[in-house]
C-alpha cells in the first residue's frame, strides 16, 4: 500500500505540492495534496477545482463531479468549474446534463473578452457537441411541437421558436444595450411583429418609385452621399475603423436628428411623401432620421448597438443581390425587395454584403410600438426640459 507523506497545515503549500505531483503525473498523490488543502481552506473554489482535476486524472467521475460541484457551491459564477462540468457530461453521455451546462458555459463565455486560444478551442469542442445533441432533441421538439407553433400568431411563434432554440441549442438571449436613453421595461425583443405597423403595406407599394428616385440621386449624389462612419480625428484604432470615411457604408440622408435635408427631400418626393405618411417621433435634435443606406460589395458592418430603445428602425429594401444578411440578435434575414421588417437597434445586429453588387435600402426611425401615446408625449418633454436646463446652465 504506498502511503503518503503528512502535510502542512498551509493550504497554499498543499495546493504547490498537488500541482507538483500534476506535473509528474502521480494523480493519486495529486488528490491527498488537495484534499489535504481543501481541508485547510474549504472556502477556495480553485482548490476544489485542482481537485477535480486530480480525479479526473484517476477516472473517478463521481468524485470530480463532487468536488466541483463543493466549487459551484462556494461561487456559482465560476466559469472554469461549469466549464469542467459541461466537459464531464459531455465524456459520459449525459445528454441532458451536458446541454445545461455548456449552455451555461457558452452563454457566460459570450460575455467575456479577451479569451485565450486554447480555451476558444475547447468552447468550440462544446458547441459542436451541443449543436450535435441539439440536433437530436430538436427532430423530436419539432414532431411534437412543430404544428403548435406554426399555428401561433407572428410574435409568440418568434418567441416560442427562440424558447425552444435556447432550451436545446443554448441559443443566446440578447438584451438592450442602449448608449443613450434607456427607457425601462419595454420588451427586449430582436425585431417587432409586422402588426405593429399597418402602414407597412402603403410604404411598400411606393417601392419601386423609390428606388428609381434613389438610383438617379446615385447617378448624381453631388455631395448628398457621404460615409456613414466618420470618427473624430484621432480616436484609437476600433471596430469601426475600416468603414471610416469611406463609402463601403454609405449614406444619402433625407432627415438626420430631426432636421430635413431639402435638397434630398426635393429630388425624392415620393420618398419624402411616404416618409411623412408614418408616424415618426418629430424631437427637435434628434429623431427623425431616414436615409439611403448603400453598402458596396464584399463590406460588412460589425455587429454594435443603437442609442435608445424609445424607438424602432425600419428597412425597406431596395437593391438586395444574394449574398446579403441581417442579424439582430440570435435572427438572421435576408433582406426582401419590397418587404419592410422592423427591429429593435439596441440588440446587437449586424449586416452584409457578400455579392459583387451594391446593396441598397431606405432606413428611418419612428416609436418603439410598445410606448403609449403618453409616454412618447413623456419622452418628448424630457427631452424639451433636459435641453433647456442645459442651455440655461451655458
Amino acid at each position: 500500500m504506498v502511503s503518503y507523506p503528512t502535510f502542512p497545515a498551509d493550504p497554499a503549500q498543499c495546493n504547490r505540492i498537488g500541482i507538483g505531483a500534476l506535473q509528474q503525473g502521480d494523480f493519486a498523490a495529486a488528490e491527498a495534496a488537495f484534499l489535504a488543502a481543501t481541508a485547510a481552506d474549504p472556502k477556495a473554489p480553485p482548490l476544489w477545482r485542482n481537485l477535480a482535476h486530480a480525479r479526473r486524472g484517476l477516472g473517478d467521475d463521481a468524485g470530480e463531479l463532487a468536488a466541483l460541484e463543493n466549487a459551484l457551491s462556494i461561487d456559482r459564477t465560476d466559469f472554469v468549474a461549469w466549464l469542467r462540468k459541461a466537459q464531464l457530461h459531455q465524456r459520459r453521455g449525459d445528454r441532458a446534463d451536458g446541454v445545461t451546462a455548456w449552455s451555461g458555459v457558452l452563454q457566460m463565455a459570450a460575455r467575456m473578452d479577451g479569451l485565450p486560444d486554447a480555451l476558444r478551442a475547447e468552447l468550440a469542442e462544446g458547441e459542436a457537441w451541443i449543436r450535435a445533441r441539439g440536433n437530436d432533441v430538436s427532430l423530436h421538439v419539432e414532431a411534437a411541437l412543430g404544428s403548435d407553433i406554426a399555428a401561433l400568431a407572428q410574435t409568440e411563434a418568434r418567441r416560442a421558436r427562440a424558447f425552444v432554440d435556447a432550451a436545446v441549442n443554448g441559443r443566446r438571449i440578447y438584451r438592450n444595450e442602449c448608449a443613450g436613453l434607456h427607457y425601462p421595461f419595454l420588451p427586449a425583443d430582436e425585431f417587432f411583429d409586422d402588426r405593429h405597423f399597418p402602414w407597412f403595406g402603403n410604404i411598400a407599394a411606393h417601392t419601386s418609385a423609390i428606388r428609381a428616385e434613389l438610383e438617379a440621386l446615385m447617378g448624381d449624389p453631388g455631395d448628398a452621399m457621404r460615409p456613414y462612419v466618420r470618427l473624430d480625428e484621432g480616436t484609437p484604432d476600433n471596430k469601426w475603423s475600416a468603414l471610416d470615411h469611406s463609402l463601403a457604408w454609405g449614406a444619402c440622408f433625407l432627415w438626420e436628428y430631426g432636421e430635413p435635408n431639402p435638397p434630398v427631400l426635393e429630388r425624392c418626393p415620393v420618398t419624402a411623401a411616404a416618409l411623412a405618411s408614418v408616424p415618426s417621433a418629430h424631437i427637435p435634435g434628434r429623431a427623425p432620421s431616414a436615409f439611403f443606406s448603400m453598402l458596396k460589395p464584399h463590406t460588412r458592418i460589425p455587429p454594435h448597438t443603437g442609442v435608445t430603445n424609445t424607438r424602432a428602425i425600419i428597412h425597406l429594401p431596395l437593391i438586395v443581390p444574394p449574398g446579403c444578411g441581417f442579424r439582430v440578435g440570435g435572427e438572421t434575414r435576408e433582406w426582401v425587395e419590397g418587404r419592410p421588417f422592423a427591429f429593435d437597434d439596441t440588440i446587437e445586429h449586424e449586416a452584409w454584403n457578400d455579392s459583387d453588387q451594391l446593396r441598397a435600402v431606405l432606413i428611418f426611425d419612428v416609436w418603439n410600438p410598445h410606448l403609449s401615446t403618453a409616454e412618447q408625449d413623456i419622452i418628448a418633454s424630457y427631452y424639451a426640459a433636459a435641453d433647456a436646463a442645459r442651455d440655461a446652465a451655458d
